[in-house]
């Protein structure tokens, strides 16, 4: 007499609590998401809210809206020149880290040259600069270079200080793509300009969404730089238009709030474009192809 067999899987068991681990698992992401998304919503329901309204229900929704937070708040802290501003200069900024952070990963991980490894740390090492102790002597640097007050007082310092994290993370996305596909192109009569600008700054768009938002971000908030190194009203920021609802007396947060939800929409708008691309980028350079 045969003796009866266990056909069960040998996952069998496994799965009995995967689906509790999975379900305890879904409900703390759901956790973190509505305790990360409420901050925002609290800013776009105080934005509507008189002064009066802010303090006795600070957490309820608006009775009634007051639209003309808005509206005074762009006109009183000029925002539309300010939004100008902090355009120009976060754009620009953007592009020449999108630039010359991926020229030099390029550079510093397809290419075996002397120093080679001197540079990477070089470069590596100044993420670890405190960014904030450089105000002064770089208030020095631009006053003699006669660039204090201009634009490129902030372009300048952005890019340099993004730069790091940019290599860095381009080198990781880097090692992930097969030489193959560079000899493939060189042999189809590509030079070295023509396998960057055809094969590897277009396989290189997900890492370069992610240095896009990140330095985004620190650009677009940025106030200590822009409080240091601007002076005139008509070069402001936006950050630095935020702070003239406050004064030593007082703070009007019916305004304050109107003009922060009017700040906070183009974050909100870029990441919404490039979160599938922040996503790929921030993974893609974890495996190796």
């Amino acid at each position: 007499m045969q003796g009866t067999t266990d056909v069960r899987s040998p996952d069998s068991n496994g799965s009995l609590w995967r689906k509790p681990v999975s379900g305890v698992v879904k409900a703390l992401l759901l956790v973190y998401a509505a305790v990360t998304l409420y901050p925002l919503y609290w800013l776009m329901i105080s934005a509507f809210k008189s002064n009066q309204e802010f303090f006795n229900r600070p957490y309820a929704w608006p009775q009634n809206f007051q639209i003309d937070n808005i509206t005074r708040a762009w006109d009183l802290g000029k925002m539309g020149q300010a939004l100008i501003n902090s355009t120009i200069v976060t754009l620009a900024a953007v592009v020449l880290t999108i630039v010359l952070g991926t020229l030099a990963a390029y550079a510093l991980e397809r290419f075996t040259f002397k120093m080679n490894n001197v540079i990477k740390g070089i470069f590596l090492l100044g993420m670890l600069i405190p960014i904030h102790s450089t105000l002064v002597p770089l208030f020095i640097f631009m006053n003699k270079i006669g660039l204090l007050d201009t634009y490129w007082s902030l372009i300048l310092p952005y890019t340099a200080f993004e730069l790091p994290i940019a290599i860095f993370l381009g080198m990781a996305y880097l090692a992930s793509i097969p030489r193959e596909v560079e000899e493939a192109a060189m042999i189809d009569g590509n030079g070295w300009w023509g396998v960057f600008g055809r094969i590897i700054f277009p396989l290189c768009l997900p890492v370069i969404s992610t240095v896009t938002i990140l330095a985004f971000l620190r650009f677009w908030n940025d106030f200590s730089f822009a409080l240091v190194f601007i002076n005139s009203q008509a070069l402001k920021t936006l950050p630095l238009s935020l702070s003239l609802f406050s004064d030593g007396f007082g703070t009007d947060y019916s305004l304050t709030m109107g003009a922060m939800f009017i700040a906070v929409i183009p974050t909100i708008v870029i990441y919404l474009i490039f979160q599938e691309q922040i996503m790929k980028g921030m993974v893609a350079g974890s495996v190796k192809g």
